[in-house]
């Protein structure tokens, strides 16, 4: 076989590795594409709802006459039989200040409000009360048209409120937004919008877990990665190759010069 039937088959495989690699990797490429474009065009503050929220998050102090925390220490071991107190921090519930106790009990974490006035311990939030909790989170708020209780159990890896505190009530108002409100704590976990949505599924395609969408160490994610990688390189190849420079170094070696 001559030189030139060599350097013909060397382009050829370099032409046909870049080719079918580009069709196969050039879907991803587009949806990664679009993806980038639309995260860097939309403010995330938009996405997380922030825009919609009637006030923001402030730390709060105790009030004065309230019951003192080592006391609500020594409630919450005797009524409940807590094994281990993490932390314990003010807040409010519609209107009256408790103390969240998180705490570890047979190795499951948990949260439980005690007031601050009596040392009562305060019960779940019930969907009347998420409602109302919804409600007042909201700058222009309307009348909640579905009410769900979430658990554990109909969570999925791929649910819009994955990886917040459980149990939940997910408060769907108008607009399509909804309101997950902690059952434990009574506290705002997430504000869900369409723009919320159709940045979540545009994250999973950047990011390729199909699963639980935040895993970018996926062996997919990975393996297109470096396809990826190849592609661009037998592009660079295939330029070098096709190039006068190189076309005229071959001639060169060929003729012995």
């Amino acid at each position: 076989m001559s030189n030139r039937s060599r350097r013909f088959n060397y382009k050829h495989f370099i032409r046909r590795v870049h080719r079918y690699l580009g069709v196969f990797i050039g879907i991803q490429f587009i949806l990664w594409t679009l993806g980038g474009l639309y995260f860097s065009w939309t403010d995330l503050n938009e996405i997380h709802g922030d825009h919609l929220r009637a006030r923001q998050h402030v730390e709060m102090s105790i009030p004065a006459g309230s019951i003192p925390p080592d006391q609500i220490v020594q409630t919450v071991q005797s009524k409940i039989g807590v094994t281990r107190i993490e932390k314990i921090y003010i807040i409010e519930v519609l209107g009256e200040y408790f103390y969240a106790v998180e705490h570890v009990n047979d190795e499951k974490p948990s949260t439980v409000l005690v007031s601050v006035k009596d040392g009562s311990v305060r019960t779940e939030v019930s969907s009347a009360e998420a409602g109302r909790i919804a409600q007042q989170a909201l700058a222009n708020p309307s009348v909640p048209a579905e009410l769900t209780y979430l658990t554990a159990d109909n969570v999925s890896k791929h649910h819009e409120y994955r990886e917040k505190p459980l149990p939940a009530w997910a408060v769907t108002l108008g607009n399509n937004v909804s309101v997950y409100v902690a059952a434990e704590t009574g506290q705002v976990g997430a504000v869900r919008t369409d723009n919320w949505r159709a940045f979540d599924f545009l994250w999973m395609l950047h990011t390729m877990d199909f699963k639980g969408r935040d895993n970018i160490n996926n062996y997919v994610l990975r393996g297109f990665s470096v396809l990826g990688l190849i592609t661009v390189l037998s592009g660079f190849s295939l330029f070098f190759v096709s190039s006068r420079f190189f076309r005229r170094l071959s001639s060169k070696r060929a003729s012995g010069r």
